[in-house]
């Protein structure tokens, strides 16, 4: 495993990177919503790149994991443009953006605001737009009247907040009302046993893409995290059957 180092952005912050040096496309691992780069699936695309040779970048967003920041203060903006300020320092080649949940939406305006340097996506339970379909229209009018809500956390002990500033921001980055100008190629993994993003929402990402070379591979039995032994297999296959 490398080791966690920094890079100090313009206004002082310091974000927090894994860095593989290798032959390219460099991977670049997006995490999800409240995740970082200790997660399982990180660490494994990882430290499996590190054993193919194969360049490699890990990331904590602003107010996640090791990096600076208030998590109150991100938004999917705030973390594209730090994503994108990552790549550029530490890949100099093209990149294969890999987008666990909310990472997956962050991957498409990644690779929106660099389509030149993006080689391919792999989205993992992939879930652009989930401030519009995953928010009721009652907390849809919370939100905007600038309240945090708080959640039940299926994965940990402490409620998970969604923040005005956060959602705002999500409702402007709203991608599946028409087509999503990415050529590359695209492979979704998505459970259907999957409680908070509906599987369906893949078939759909996939229809809104531009590229043609698009695949979509649903798991039956599979759930959000897509992180047991056989789930991460299928991820180093798919990124090692990437064209």
């Amino acid at each position: 495993m490398t080791e966690t180092r920094f890079h100090t952005l313009a206004d002082g912050r310091r974000i927090a990177y894994r860095h593989a040096a290798g032959t390219g496309p460099a991977l670049v691992f997006l995490p999800g919503y409240m995740s970082d780069m200790a997660g399982g699936k990180a660490t494994a695309v990882l430290d499996w790149a590190a054993a193919q040779g194969r360049e490699c970048l890990l990331l904590d967003y602003s107010g996640c994991g090791e990096s600076d920041g208030d998590f109150a203060d991100g938004s999917l903006s705030r973390w594209r443009d730090e994503v994108l300020a990552l790549i550029e320092a530490q890949c100099s080649g093209p990149a294969v953006l890999i987008g666990s949940s909310m990472g997956g939406w962050l991957m498409l305006l990644v690779a929106l605001a660099r389509p030149e340097q993006v080689h391919a996506l792999v989205g993992i339970a992939a879930a652009p737009d989930f401030t519009e379909w995953g928010t009721s229209a009652e907390d849809k009018a919370r939100l905007t009247a600038g309240e945090t809500l708080y959640q039940p956390n299926p994965y940990g002990p402490e409620p998970t907040p969604t923040h005005a500033r956060f959602w705002a921001d999500g409702q402007a980055q709203l991608l599946l009302h028409g087509e999503i100008a990415l050529t590359c190629p695209v492979r979704l993994l998505h459970g259907q046993a999957d409680p908070d993003v509906p599987w369906e929402l893949a078939l759909k990402l996939a229809a809104a893409l531009r590229s043609g070379d698009v695949q979509v591979t649903l798991l039956k039995d599979g759930d959000h995290r897509l992180s047991r032994d056989a789930d991460i297999a299928l991820l180093l296959r798919t990124l090692n059957d990437l064209p």
